[in-house]
């Protein structure tokens, strides 16, 4: 096996699972602080894509602050629907089917707003001119934006890791996955800070969409697809726990590119071969949860 093709597979499966982790991390994230699976969260990866090629190909702002404002519609969208939708929902007899019926209409309403808007053909984004050409590691040749990427995914676990662990918000987040009812006793404001989570979760799927766009077709349907894959890394890595998520994401990543390397028919068949085997063996997942993080 010639080692410069191993090494461009595995820098292919850290830049896809750098973008599942975002999507991923977000969901988990969900889960762990709010106690919602939100089955609508590909959705706002869709959007997030969408969003940025409307303000990079359409209205023509410069690709990165484009990428950082559909990040931010994703998260206003997503806090919308929390406020609006979910929070009528908390502690009502039977909430987990409440939840589940009420974010998959979601999946459903956001594709169909997103047909009636963009239409159904698909759309595309052109990578930063600077970006658009390939990095070379002796005879290895990688693409920039996939070194790029690589480095978003590490930076926002990064920063996700010291505003869990060492800010007044992150504690905040601890103490309402813990109890709740005891976070609002000390006067932490929860309904806003749910609702916080919720836009923030949502905004690293709608990240996750935009940097995805000038490497796939942005198109209807886009989000289904990505939430299988999350929702295998979060049961691989384990139910609300972060750094579950960026472990899980990793095996995903780099088991689906070597997959495709070796065995591409059977490519498609390996991520659920691996959550079949952590079911089996480690049901609570990789990283038991610990908190909300």
């Amino acid at each position: 096996m010639d080692a410069n093709l191993v090494a461009a597979q595995l820098f292919s499966g850290l830049t896809s699972a750098m973008t599942l982790f975002l999507v991923a991390s977000g969901l988990s994230l969900i889960f762990g602080v709010v106690n919602v699976f939100n089955f609508a969260h590909g959705s706002f990866y869709l959007l997030g894509a969408y969003f940025a090629y409307q303000v990079v190909s359409v209205t023509g702002l410069p690709f990165w602050p484009g990428v950082l404002l559909a990040a931010a519609g994703a998260g206003i969208a997503g806090g919308v629907m929390e406020y609006v939708f979910l929070r009528r929902i908390y502690g009502r007899g039977g909430e987990a089917g409440f939840q589940i019926l009420l974010t998959y209409s979601f999946i459903l309403i956001i594709d169909d707003v997103v047909k009636m808007i963009w239409g159904t053909d698909y759309k595309s984004i052109e990578r930063p001119g600077s970006l658009s050409a390939s990095f070379t590691l002796g005879e290895i040749s990688v693409p920039r934006y996939d070194l790029v990427v690589i480095l978003v995914g590490i930076l926002v676990a990064a920063g996700m890791w010291w505003v869990i662990r060492k800010t007044r918000f992150g504690r905040n987040l601890r103490a309402i996955s813990d109890n709740r009812e005891m976070a609002s006793c000390l006067g932490v404001n929860v309904p806003l800070t749910l609702s916080l989570v919720f836009g923030l979760a949502t905004a690293l799927g709608g990240l996750s969409g935009a940097l995805s766009a000038p490497t796939r077709t942005v198109t209807p349907g886009a989000g289904i697809e990505v939430i299988i894959g999350s929702l295998i890394v979060v049961v691989i890595g384990g139910l609300g726990n972060f750094w579950g998520a960026f472990v899980g994401a990793l095996i995903i990543g780099e088991v689906t590119a070597f997959g495709i390397l070796f065995l591409p028919q059977w490519a498609i068949l390996f991520s659920y071969a691996v959550m079949a085997l952590v079911l089996v063996f480690r049901p609570e997942g990789l990283l038991a949860r610990k908190g909300s993080a």
